[in-house]
């Protein structure tokens, strides 16, 4: 039964919480965008692909800016309650503090579940739009995109510099460019000015150039029989295609990521993974056995002496039959060496493979359980400091949460490299976070002066009196 305690503190919380997630997703859309800001730039983007790319971003951010929302939400909920005194009028009436924390415990539950479902159902497809889009993007090269003194390599098979652009964005200036060609070496021009302009169908880029030289190689591969050829002009004209430059709609089956699954889907692919050991010690019995002419004595019961017996090798051998003894077994040896590398670097890549996917796993459930766990913190932080605003909560939540993403990405990184379990890595945070919210969970209804300072500042003049005396005596 919902009681006027219940609703006062829902209604106080509902305010904050829209509030903080709205910030939140708007702080880690900047984020991001200033992460990728470089391969955004220049590329023409439209006002719907503009859009539909923040709408993506922010779906993305949604599991990591609730339990943020939730941190700082309940912090200044309970401490404008705490600010105002009501939560002292609660208290004296007999309400303990875990009574009057049970709405936004079951609202806290509500919004995990909502977090997880989001995880499971939505976020796999916006991941999946989202890699999409962002590949489609970051691949469109930038007709003029070319800055001075750098090397600019977004044109397919050229390498171009431009040592100063005019201010008509069109006159250049000190040019050079390098034609990959992966022949005998690449081919080279050098100008000391030109223009550079679009055809009128925006087709291709076309360099006028002025007063240069054009240097090449040619000849077959591996011979001295080549010619180099160094030509002067006095004009020249370069094309090139700009049908790259265009922003292309890439297939979604073609981008694979862990990301992109739901829960059952990565069930099934862990368990897929798990059962391929058996590919590997097949592999290992057709690709390294074969190669060991003694592995087939290995369940044999005959007896070693009979072995030693047939397989007895002369004392002496000749120095060419050495010789030839010695370079058939460091060939067995690199065959064999060879052939193991091979099958435990795909091995390795295997167990990468499997690692991501059960990190993937856990995630879905590690964020959403990750707002009880900052709810349990935020809710009694808030009833010790009794500061509403944005003041003190705001930077007790940074703190907190700075430690949750930290310890998140620590144990995620342990986890990739097979420091520690994939379970363990990734719950880290949890298990380090949910003792302290109990901590203060236990202080919060003994009314602790954990955050008072005329406690500390007591506690000090009191230890000061305690030394000076102790000084006295001596």
């Amino acid at each position: 039964m919902i009681k006027k305690l219940d609703i006062l503190v829902l209604r106080a919380f509902i305010g904050p919480f829209f509030a903080t997630f709205l910030i939140s997703i708007f702080v880690l859309v900047l984020q991001f965008f200033w992460v990728y800001l470089d391969d955004f730039v220049g590329k023409g983007l439209d006002t719907g692909t503009l859009f539909y790319l923040i709408g993506m971003v922010a779906i993305h951010w949604v599991p990591l800016a609730l339990p943020l929302a939730l941190l700082l939400s309940s912090i200044m909920t309970f401490g404008n309650l705490g600010e105002t005194f009501e939560i002292v009028a609660i208290k004296a009436a007999g309400i303990p503090l875990l009574r009057f924390m049970r709405p936004l415990f079951i609202a806290s539950v509500f919004i995990s579940g909502i977090a997880f479902l989001f995880a499971n159902n939505i976020i796999p497809y916006a991941e999946l739009k989202l890699d999409t889009l962002k590949y489609d993007i970051i691949v469109a090269k930038p007709a003029f995109d070319i800055k001075e003194g750098v090397f600019y390599n977004k044109i397919d098979g050229y390498i171009i510099k431009i040592g100063k652009k005019e201010k008509d964005d069109s006159t250049i200036r000190n040019i050079v460019i390098y034609e990959k060609n992966y022949n005998l070496q690449d081919n080279l021009l050098v100008a000391e000015s030109g223009i550079m302009r679009t055809s009128p169908d925006k087709k291709f880029l076309e360099f006028v150039m002025y007063n240069g030289w054009r240097y090449q190689e040619k000849g077959p591969h591996q011979s001295i029989a080549t010619d180099y050829i160094k030509t002067h002009f006095k004009e020249y004209k370069k094309v090139f295609d700009l049908k790259s430059f265009q922003l292309t709609k890439t297939n979604d089956s073609n981008l694979y990521n862990p990301k992109i699954l739901s829960v059952r889907q990565l069930h099934k692919a862990v368990d897929s993974l798990k059962n391929s050991d058996s590919i590997y010690l097949k592999r290992n019995n057709i690709e390294i056995n074969s190669y060991l002419s003694f592995v087939k004595y290995k369940d044999s019961t005959w007896p070693k002496k009979n072995v030693d017996t047939a397989y007895s090798y002369p004392k002496s051998l000749a120095d060419s039959v050495r010789l030839l003894v010695y370079e058939r077994v460091i060939n067995q040896i690199g065959l064999v060496k060879t052939n193991a590398n091979i099958i435990n670097n795909d091995y390795q890549i295997k167990q990468q493979s499997l690692r991501n996917h059960e990190i993937e796993w856990h995630r879905k459930f590690t964020l959403s359980f990750a707002c009880l766990v900052l709810f349990l913190i935020g809710a009694p932080l808030g009833s010790i400091i009794r500061k509403g605003g944005l003041g003190s909560p705001l930077v007790f939540a940074i703190i907190f949460f700075v430690l949750f993403h930290l310890l998140n990405t620590f144990g995620e990184k342990f986890a990739k490299e097979g420091v520690t379990s994939v379970f363990v890595g990734m719950w880290l945070s949890t298990l380090v976070l949910i003792p302290v919210g109990i901590f203060l969970i236990y202080k919060a209804m003994r009314d602790s002066q954990l955050f008072n300072q005329e406690f500390y500042f007591r506690l000090f003049r009191t230890i000061k009196a305690i030394i000076g005396n102790f000084t006295n005596r001596k």
